[in-house]
């Protein structure tokens, strides 16, 4: 169907000019709400009815409404296939990232294998594949190390008096540390879920996530250069610690172990190679080729056979035991020193989750629900943490993985998960003597989505440079000052470029376009043009505390009319007449005292040619109107309102140039004289707190003072109610200065100011809009 022509349809509309009180009789406002009593809605809330349980057990575990559902022919040989790939490439991920939390790496596995159970009962997204996440996991790490240092674990050999690392002792005290801090991570999570609080996501922007994660991704790198120059490198916590570990390692260069380093570049040669054909030949191959797992194993072949660690002191995985473990109470007693970090985890991890869910839903036509990902993610991190897990999320690597090899549901973790399974009871021991350096070449090859993401600066640089500042500062501020303060303040930075850009928003003068009922700024649209004695006023923001000031401040601008100053100046005219009218009393009863002295009039007569004077003057003090009355001057076809009211309260604009020079014009003669209403357009204003109401109000009453009447437009009806309950309606400020639109203010001021101040335009609409479709 072909649409005609933008601009060839007309609409003409007949009907009366629409104040506040009209629209609600025209419109009938409801006087009642249409919302049950609170009476009733907690009743309602705690009856318990059959459809409603189930609704509930259904959200609560979605899987009871999917599986039932579920389609062998069309999903069944993908998720096989999927999930197999996903979990050949958890025993990678699984291993390196346990490195990272400070843990032993078959911990890794574990973190890899019983959080998918769960969220395969929980979860509501089809394609994320839940485990171990660099970025989480060196947070874990960061809380690991600063609780268990390495120093605390030295003994000395009793032969050479050499220390030694006590790594059991060690290993086992992280362990339990990165378990009770995700099962409060965990407990954060699902507490957040049911209260509901899904929403705290949106508060990390996507700008904040990106950079926060590229932050992270720089200390992932950093953190893994020990293993990869094999040696080994003090710890450091709080700001700072990223430029004194890199200053380590610098200083530590000639320590390092040459074999280490040549396994490093082999294998990133390999990696790289190989993830480049990966992603040029992703069409044409059924699923990406596992480098990871074919790395790893030739890997340990080699090391096995060369014997890398006792010829060279290669450092490798070391014992990977055999088997599960049994459940184990967390450590209740460190979740005082670990609160803060498990809260930023629990925040973060979900921010990422959500993310991803949330890209793929919309991608494939699927509803993530957050604060059910929130539950989801609580019992996955809680379960997990109770067998010895540390924290998971989705990671973006594994979940293109999924989406990519055919992934089409939850299933796909079941069988990642038996995958890791059989690893973990069978083949793990295997991999003993892995390098890890080998390890560390897969988290640097991994963390490459990640910097891509520096590709934002010149993208955000050319569509919005606030956020391209979001970015950079919580990049800078997470390498500079660690994850958690990083992330405190670059949450503090986003929020507060809201409240600059909502104090600092765009302020317009706006005008008609000829013919029609649109007004547009006058300074973006060159065709708009000024209504005589009307000057229509918007704000791009809603007002409130933090701008009411500037919104004044901004009225008077851009009218051109200082009333602080014009008040000044009618004060001080009503004083000087004040002062001219008692002299003139003064003078008028001193010459009748003559004249009762000199005989020439009985005592209290006043001589008639005196008369007029005194009683004028008379009038002049008790009624505080000029001695001197100008009459009605008209500009451009318009009654000058701030003449005429002038002229009745004693500003004399003539007598003021005289006054302050010729030369010297001030602000707010003009336009003053020019003006007789100004409309102020509310129509982006979404709430209305006490000092916007006080700011209103001293508006309408300080332009009233020097003539000009004040109207407001399109107020929202909750805005509408709020300045009724703040009583900002009254005498002065009745409810009749609030209309519908602009339009509508603009023709009740030239009804009341005189029509010819009408503008009148070639061809143009009736301004009344007395037109048919």
């Amino acid at each position: 169907m072909a649409f005609p022509e933008q601009g060839a349809e007309k609409f003409y509309v007949d009907r009366v000019v629409l104040n506040e009180l009209s629209l609600n009789d025209v419109a009938r406002i409801r006087t009642y709400s249409t919302k049950p009593p609170l009476k009733e809605r907690v009743k309602e809330s705690l009856r318990c009815s059959v459809p409603k349980l189930k609704r509930s057990v259904l959200g609560f575990l979605p899987v009871l409404s999917w599986l039932p559902r579920y389609s062998l022919r069309d999903n069944a040989l993908g998720d096989l296939t999927s999930g197999i790939s996903v979990g050949i490439m958890h025993l990678p991920l699984g291993l390196a990232y346990a490195l990272l939390a400070g843990t032993p790496p078959v911990y890794g596995l574990y973190t890899s294998f019983y959080p998918t159970l769960v969220y395969f009962f929980f979860g509501t997204s089809k394609h994320i594949s839940i485990g171990p996440f660099a970025v989480t996991s060196l947070m874990v790490g960061i809380v690991t190390e600063t609780l268990a240092p390495n120093s605390n674990y030295m003994t000395l050999n009793g032969t050479n008096g050499t220390a030694v690392l006590d790594s059991t002792a060690l290993y086992n005290d992280r362990v339990r540390i990165a378990s009770s801090l995700t099962v409060l991570c965990g407990i954060f999570q699902f507490a957040m879920g049911l209260l509901q609080v899904g929403f705290i996501a949106t508060y990390l922007s996507d700008p904040l996530v990106r950079g926060y994660t590229t932050g992270a991704s720089i200390q992932v790198v950093l953190s893994q250069l020990s293993n990869t120059f094999g040696i080994s490198t003090l710890l450091y916590t709080g700001p700072l610690s990223q430029i004194y570990l890199l200053i380590d390692i610098c200083r530590k260069l000639p320590l390092t172990n040459i074999g280490a380093v040549v396994i490093t570049l082999v294998a990133l040669v390999v990696l790289i190679t190989v993830k480049e054909l990966n992603t040029c030949f992703a069409k044409k191959l059924p699923a990406p080729i596992p480098i990871e797992l074919i790395v790893i194993i030739f890997a340990t072949i080699i090391s096995y056979y060369s014997n890398l660690n006792g010829l060279y002191k290669v450092a490798v995985v070391g014992q990977i035991p055999k088997g599960l473990l049994a459940p184990r109470n967390p450590d209740i007693s460190l979740w005082g020193s670990v609160a803060g970090s498990a809260f930023s985890l629990a925040i973060v991890g979900y921010a990422i989750s959500i993310s991803l869910g949330k890209t793929f839903g919309l991608k494939y036509g699927y509803k993530v629900d957050s604060n059910q990902e929130l539950i989801a993610l609580g019992l996955c991190n809680t379960a997990g943490g109770f067998f010895q897990c540390h924290f998971i999320t989705p990671s973006l690597a594994r979940s293109l993985l999924q989406e990519t090899t055919g992934g089409k549901t939850q299933v796909t973790g079941i069988v990642s998960a038996v995958v890791l399974l059989i690893i973990i009871l069978e083949i793990g021991p295997l991999f003993q003597q892995l390098p890890k350096a080998v390890l560390a070449c897969i988290i640097y090859v991994n963390m490459k989505g990640m910097f891509m993401q520096f590709s934002d600066i010149p993208a955000l640089w050319k569509s919005n440079k606030v956020d391209l500042m979001v970015w950079l500062v919580t990049l800078v501020s997470v390498v500079l000052l660690n994850l958690d303060i990083g992330l405190a303040v670059s949450v503090g930075f986003s929020i507060l470029t809201v409240i600059f850009r909502t104090q600092l928003p765009r302020y317009s003068i706006l005008g008609q376009v000829p013919g029609t009922e649109l007004y547009l700024e006058m300074d973006a649209y060159e065709e708009v043009k000024e209504i005589p004695g009307i000057i229509i006023f918007r704000s791009s923001t809603t007002i409130y505390y933090t701008n009411a000031e500037l919104y004044l401040d901004a009225l008077q601008e851009k009218t051109g009319i200082d009333v602080g100053k014009l008040l000044n100046q009618k004060k001080k005219r009503e004083d000087k007449q004040m002062r001219l009218a008692k002299k003139e009393e003064k003078k008028a009863k001193k010459e009748a005292r003559k004249l009762r002295l000199n005989g020439q009039l009985p005592n209290g007569t006043v001589h008639p040619e005196n008369q007029g004077d005194v009683e004028m003057a008379s009038s002049d003090l008790n009624g505080n109107q000029l001695a001197i009355v100008y009459s009605e001057k008209a500009q451009n076809g318009q009654i000058n309102r701030a003449f005429e009211e002038g002229s009745e309260t004693g500003i004399n604009v003539n007598d003021n140039k005289k006054s302050t020079g010729e030369g010297e014009r001030e602000m707010g003669e003009s336009s003053s004289q020019n003006t007789h209403t100004i409309i102020l357009d509310l129509s982006r204003a979404s709430f209305i707190d006490t000092v916007t109401v006080k700011t209103l109000r001293n508006i309408f009453n300080d332009f009233k003072g020097i003539g000009i009447d004040i109207c407001l437009t399109g107020c929202q009806v909750c805005v509408v109610e709020q300045l009724s309950i703040a009583g900002f309606f009254c005498e002065s400020i009745p409810k009749s200065c609030l209309f519908a639109t602009v339009h509508d203010a603009v023709l009740h001021s030239l009804r009341v100011h005189g029509d010819k101040d009408r503008p009148v335009y070639d061809n143009a609409l009736d301004t009344a809009f007395s037109t048919k479709m």
